[in-house]
């Protein structure tokens, strides 16, 4: 469907929708969308997965991960992309290393998954095995990877990864690395490469050989134009938002998304409180005050050294930079997945929540709650087809067609 169309056909839907509604009754309307959610399959683009020991934040309040094997059912959830993720660290062989024990650890967290709930879950290799498990009644895992910093310079890197599982690979997480720029550099670094390295292009190359998914979520805009310009194959934002709504670093412009649709890609929005609403102007002195308060460096940026507080303090402050911003829930949420969906066409737009790593908004804290969003996007006027293509058709979509750019 083309843009010019979009808007005024949403009009229109979303107007039936309404009335619809006001006739049949809240509850009413509720059930429809919750048997719509039953019956697409949905899948979750990017999850963080954790390993024994993690920040204590990073678990929900019961303790346990926000995508859970009884939150997933709860949720109606069907398939997810757990990611493979490493903070980047500095450039010596013992960095190296240790951010690829983590790697590891990571991978076999994800396996150990599978392997504990074998009627449950199971990984998939491709787009049609995610189809497959589904179909079979079970929770389709594919296996993603944050943060080339784990490889050091190794290209090859990228082949290993691809023999383990790996379907959905990102160069770049917080922090510059030898393969590209970061969106959020270290204080300092500023953009080294100008967006891709040698070995950054070189990547995208052997990704695109490898039919493995690439995904430009936390790359500066200069690496994510060179990525669109170099790579065979779409490429996807597992977990980005909509830079007009909000200007954060972490977001996409109108320019990259119009960008990622001629190439055929994909945005998934999450639902990461800051990357949906824009801060006051007063943030910045707002967020310095407080770090000074709390006797952290109040030129650094979010919660950096929060977690090196001790208790309660380390709690006290976490609660009060929560408090500095304003509170995203799950209209806001849709209104990014709306506005990309009006900008660039509602089969360049998904769902990556980044659970695990810090997301949840009021009414979408964890997989449990994802049927708010099929709720949410029904009332506005979307489709059966439309809200199918958005909880995962998009997605798996541009993974075939990247799978298909595969080199023998």
């Amino acid at each position: 469907m083309t843009q010019s169309t979009r808007p005024a056909r949403r009009t229109l839907l979303a107007a039936g929708a309404a009335l619809a509604v006001v006739m049949a009754g809240p509850a009413a309307a509720q059930s429809a969308a919750d048997a719509i959610h039953q019956r697409v399959l949905t899948l979750d683009s990017h999850v963080d997965v954790l390993l024994p020991g993690a920040n204590p934040r990073s678990f929900a309040a019961d303790g346990k991960s926000f995508s859970e094997l009884s939150k997933l059912r709860a949720g109606g959830v069907d398939a997810l992309v757990y990611a493979v993720a490493v903070s980047t660290g500095p450039r010596t062989p013992e960095g190296y290393a240790a951010a690829r024990a983590e790697a590891d650890a990571k991978l076999a967290a994800i396996r150990k998954i599978a392997a504990d709930h074998p009627s449950d879950i199971a990984i998939a290799l491709s787009a049609d095995e995610v189809r497959q498990i589904v179909g079979q009644g079970k929770v389709a895992i594919l296996i993603g990877f944050l943060n080339a910093y784990s490889l050091g310079d190794d290209v090859a890197g990228f082949d290993r990864l691809q023999r383990q599982g790996v379907r959905v690979a990102g160069l770049t997480h917080a922090g510059n690395n030898a393969f590209a720029d970061s969106s959020r550099p270290q204080a300092g670094a500023g953009e080294e490469h100008g967006g891709l390295s040698p070995l950054g292009k070189a990547a995208v190359a052997r990704l695109n050989d490898l039919g493995v998914l690439i995904d430009i979520s936390q790359l500066t805009p200069k690496g994510v134009f060179q990525v669109l310009e170099l790579s065979r194959a779409p490429v996807v934002a597992t977990h980005s938002a909509a830079r007009t709504l909000a200007d954060h670093a972490r977001n996409l412009s109108d320019a990259e998304l119009d960008a990622i649709k001629a190439k055929g890609g994909v945005v998934q929005v999450t639902p990461f409180n800051s990357y949906l609403l824009p801060q006051a102007p007063d943030y910045p002195a707002r967020l310095a005050a407080l770090r000074t308060r709390y006797g952290l460096d109040p030129t650094k940026s979010g919660y950096q050294g929060g977690d090196d507080l001790g208790q309660p303090q380390r709690d006290a402050f976490f609660v009060a930079y929560k408090a500095l911003s304003p509170q995203a829930n799950v209209k806001t949420y849709v209104d990014h997945i709306d506005y990309i969906a009006r900008r660039i066409g509602v089969e360049h737009v998904g769902i990556g929540t980044d659970f695990n790593h810090g997301a949840g908004i009021e009414g979408f804290k964890d997989e449990s709650q994802a049927p708010a969003v099929t709720r949410e996007l029904v009332a506005r006027g979307y489709s059966e087809t439309e809200v199918a293509q958005i909880w995962g058709g998009n997605f798996l979509r541009v993974l075939k067609t990247a799978e298909a750019a595969a080199k023998p």
